[in-house]
């Protein structure tokens, strides 16, 4: 409650009976929030002389940083690489049903699709704060369309591009602007790539590598010119050679500059990755681990035939096919699944866990000031989850916008 010496007036709640993920292990504390914003109690005691106006009894469950999803390409029957009649609407969709397995915050990603497509989604799918009506957008992925065609996975190969401008004019010719554009992943081994990397890092975009035949130089190099990210570690590369690692050798690259993380996504689905190789990857870089779900338009939806972006898939149980094909389309995990899975097959603790999809992701893309942590200042978006790790409560901005 508000005291003579307040700076607010604004209700304080007090989250009791919690274990909070804080300083990389989980503590017996008290969550107080106020105006959004995580506070710092001992300020409130002392300089505020204030106490609660509320408080939520959380039963000795874990409270933890909100999910960030930075590659999500759909769900729920909403492709995000589709220009259809209401492109906001579809994304809001999605938006409002991810709360329910702990993402706070995600990157709508889209796959390779003709420049007419981007220039009509772009501008459409904008940074926005999340709420009751939905997951906040911390900016767009581009997944695509300057990959390798021998890498390219589920993407379409008839609108693959090169950098053949020289790098930056392709980028904007291909994608219209680069507004609200966060990450780009592209293949490092494409003439003229290191042109377009710097100028997207330059920006402040993320580049990611990935869909690509890159050998390790070639992917140390790009680093070197900005890039940080690798998009979904073992798919869509040269596997792991003890002669040239490849890209997979930059979690142990001795060429990264100083003060420079590599960070690296993984789909911890059960499928795109096997066990061995998830814990072989998290126990040679545990910091730069970042889960994805690289989920599609049928996550949430029963098995059958749906769209990405401009191909066909097949959903067969948990896989998500090429139609017609054993190719890979990306995945129909949530993200609570895939923590709950690393966890178990990866043995790390319930902490490492819970960051790699909160705190690593945040790191990545900036914001780790003010998202994917409880400390004090940063911004109110946390779960509530139980002893399995199954999500019980979504909060954004100290609001609940989903309970079980």
């Amino acid at each position: 409650m508000p005291s003579n010496k307040s700076v607010s007036d604004a209700p304080i709640t007090q989250f009791v009976s919690c274990r909070i993920l804080k300083d990389h292990r989980l503590q017996w504390e008290d969550l107080w929030v106020r105006e959004g914003k995580i506070l710092n109690p001992e300020k409130l005691f002392f300089d505020e002389e204030g106490f609660a106006d509320h408080k939520v009894d959380c039963g000795n469950k874990i409270i933890a940083p909100g999910f960030i999803d930075v590659q999500i390409n759909g769900g729920y029957g909403i492709d995000f690489s589709q220009a259809s009649g209401d492109i906001r609407r579809g994304v809001a969709q999605v938006a409002k049903k991810i709360l329910e397995h702990g993402v706070t915050s995600f990157c709508p990603t889209l796959v390779t699709s003709p420049p007419d497509i981007y220039h009509k989604v772009i501008p459409e799918l904008r940074v926005q704060d999340g709420g009751p009506e939905g997951a906040g957008i911390l900016g767009i992925h581009l997944e695509g369309p300057f990959i390798s065609e021998q890498k390219r996975g589920a993407h379409p190969p008839k609108f693959l591009r090169t950098f053949k401008a020289g790098g930056v004019a392709d980028l904007m010719e291909t994608y219209g602007h680069l507004d609200n554009v966060a990450l780009v992943t592209l293949a490092p081994e494409l003439a003229n790539s290191a042109a377009a990397i710097r100028e997207l890092s330059g920006r402040g975009i993320v580049v990611s590598l990935g869909h690509s035949m890159a050998d390790l130089s070639q992917a140390e190099e790009a680093v070197q010119n900005g890039a940080i990210f690798i998009t979904h570690l073992f798919n869509a590369m040269l596997p792991f050679h003890h002669r040239d690692p490849g890209i997979v050798g930059l979690l142990t690259s001795d060429r990264i500059p100083p003060g420079r993380m590599v960070y690296y996504g993984m789909i911890a689905d059960g499928i795109h990755t096997h066990p061995a190789a998830l814990r072989i990857a998290h126990r040679a870089h545990p910091a730069g681990l970042v889960l994805v779900t690289d989920a599609v338009t049928a996550m949430g939806l029963p098995p059958g035939q749906h769209s990405l972006g401009q191909q066909q898939i097949d959903i067969q149980g948990l896989h998500a096919y090429v139609a017609g094909t054993t190719t890979l389309s990306g995945s129909i995990a949530t993200m609570d699944m895939c923590v709950r899975h690393f966890r178990e097959v990866s043995g790390c603790t319930v902490e490492a866990a819970l960051e790699a999809a909160s705190l690593h992701p945040a790191q990545l893309l900036g914001v780790s000031n003010r998202k994917g942590t409880l400390e004090f200042g940063t911004d109110a978006d946390f779960i509530v989850l139980d002893d399995t790790l199954t999500v019980r409560e979504t909060y954004i901005a100290g609001q609940q916008v989903w309970r079980k």
